[in-house]
This record gives C-alpha cells, sequence and structure tokens, in this order.
C-alpha cells in the first residue's frame, strides 16, 4: 500500500511515522513539501493536486491550524486549513479511492454537560476552532469517499508543545501554580493516536462497514488541576526536583481567553473499542510512558 501522511512533524504527525510504516510506503510531508510535492495546508489545490499525482491508497491527514485562541482573528486561516483544504483532500480521495483518515476534536461539540459525547451526538462548537474542525468532518462526509475520522482531546507527546511538558517546566520554576479544575477531559498520547489508527486502517479497507466518525481518547476522565498534580507526583516518584510547592484549584472563569473553552471534553470511546477490538487504556499509563521518555532523556 501507499500511504500519503500530511503533517508528519506535527506531535501525531511524528508518532504516525512510525506506527504507519509497517502498513506500506509512507509518503511524508510536512508544510514545505517535497521534491514537488504540496504538503501546505493553506495551499488546498496544491494538497490535492499532489494526492492526484501520487495516487495513493490511503491519505493520513495529521495537519490542522490548532492555536485555538488565535483562530479568533486568523479566521480565514484557521478556515483554510481546517475547512477548505481538508475538503480538496476529500475530493481528490473520492477521485482516487483513497481511505481519508483525518484526526478532529471535542472542541465540536458545545462543552455542556456532565456527560460523555457519543459520535452520534449533535456538533455545536463555541469557538471558531471548534467550527472550523467541524466543517472539514462535515466536507468529508458530504464528499463521498471513504473515511475515518478520529476526533481526540487534550493530545501531547514528547515531542511538542503541551500541557504535560509546559507544567513539569513551570513546576521546576516557580513555587506557587493557579489551574483550572473545571475542565473536564481525557489526556490522550499521541503514540496511542498513532497506534490505534495504524491497527484500524486494515480493518476499515477490508471492511466498509466500518468507515466512519470515531472518539479516538484513552479512557477515564480528570481535570487539568488533578491532571497536572498527578504529572507533578510522577515526576517527583522519578527523582525530578521540583519547585512548586503549592497548586491552587482555579475555575475557568478566573483565566479568560479569547476563545471559549468547554468545562466538558469527556467523548465516550466505546464504538471504536467495540468496532475494531481494540483497548483505550487509562490516560495514565499514558502520562507514565511519556514523563519517563521525557525524563530518561
Amino acid at each position: 500500500m501507499k500511504i500519503l501522511l500530511l503533517g508528519k512533524n506535527g506531535q501525531v504527525g511524528w508518532e504516525l511515522q512510525r506506527s504507519l510504516t509497517p502498513l506500506g510506503e509512507v509518503i511524508a510531508l510536512d508544510r514545505h513539501g517535497y521534491n514537488g510535492l504540496q504538503g501546505d495546508m493553506s495551499q488546498p489545490e496544491a494538497v490535492k493536486e499532489t494526492i492526484l499525482k501520487l495516487n495513493p491508497d490511503i491519505v493520513v491527514n495529521a495537519s490542522a491550524y490548532t492555536a485555538v485562541d488565535l483562530a479568533e482573528t486568523e479566521q480565514d486561516l484557521a478556515k483554510q486549513i481546517n475547512f477548505n483544504a481538508v475538503q480538496r483532500i476529500a475530493e481528490a480521495c473520492l477521485e482516487v479511492n483513497a481511505l481519508l483518515v483525518h484526526y478532529s476534536t471535542d472542541y465540536v461539540f458545545s462543552g455542556q454537560g456532565n456527560s460523555a459525547f457519543l459520535e452520534s451526538n449533535e456538533v455545536d462548537p463555541i469557538n471558531i476552532y471548534g467550527k472550523t474542525k467541524a466543517q472539514g468532518e462535515q466536507a468529508i462526509v458530504i464528499s463521498g469517499c471513504k473515511y475515518l475520522i478520529f476526533r481526540t482531546s487534550w493530545v501531547y507527546a514528547a515531542k511538542g508543545k503541551n500541557f504535560l511538558k509546559t507544567m513539569l517546566n513551570l513546576a521546576q520554576q516557580r513555587e506557587e501554580l493557579s489551574i483550572i479544575h473545571d475542565q473536564i477531559g481525557a489526556p490522550t498520547s499521541a503514540e496511542l493516536i498513532a497506534d490505534i489508527t495504524a491497527q484500524a486502517i486494515p480493518q476499515a479497507i477490508n471492511e466498509n462497514s466500518k468507515v466512519g466518525i470515531y472518539h479516538l481518547v484513552a479512557s477515564g476522565e480528570t481535570s487539568w488541576f488533578e491532571y497536572a498534580n498527578y504529572v507533578f507526583e510522577q515526576a517527583k516518584l522519578a527523582g525530578v526536583e521540583l519547585m512548586v510547592k503549592k497548586v491552587n484549584p482555579i475555575p475557568t472563569t478566573a483565566y479568560p481567553t479569547p476563545a471559549k473553552r468547554p468545562c466538558n471534553s469527556r467523548l465516550d470511546n466505546q464504538k471504536l473499542q467495540s468496532t475494531f477490538q481494540l483497548i483505550l487504556p487509562d490516560w495514565k499509563l499514558g502520562v507514565q510512558r511519556t514523563l519517563t521518555e521525557l525524563l530518561n532523556k
């Protein structure tokens, strides 16, 4: 199989370069492109032409505009990358009969309530980032191409910028931290996302009934406040000296941001587990593994 991977240097894209290799030939692109091939999502038509030229069996799109707050002012660019480019990718996949694997987010939902969102729940985003990601999802569904859309949340990895690494760094620099306690979700490692993707692709290719939208998140739930404290606890057990002595729980209202944040980021992952006969482990296991990788460098 020939696999085109877009967004190769992001947190998920980096792990996908590893996990997809056993499936076939992987052509991995970032926004700089390579050898006349275009991976810059701000150039939708050029990305579409790249797909038509390569004629891959699978296109894995790990590229996205993810600057949630900046999207409120860079609305056109966010829409260009998260909607227009995705629409062109889906059109190209239909034309060459390729399976499209695309990543979305809990931000497509309202973030209200206390129950985990199901794949069948109505989307109702509360910020520009969420709106453009929801538009991208809809474009794929409408296109008629074969697709796997994986919604995920609170992504982290040893590579790149993320909450886990930020908290670990701040805890070594400050004596007191204030962290939001009323936003609930499941920290999900890029490694898990990539491994599940590689397991799901062959099944979706062999069984058309398995294409569709799935929630790909670790099991369990936590708050940013509890998540941070777990990171500090594990770091101390690993022998890391932390400066932080006091961690204050604060509500979302105490930390205003340009883009509204969902308080409920819970995603029900049972459909994915039952359809593909795969296990999505508790979020703490991935955090432990990533911390081990970070602290042993």
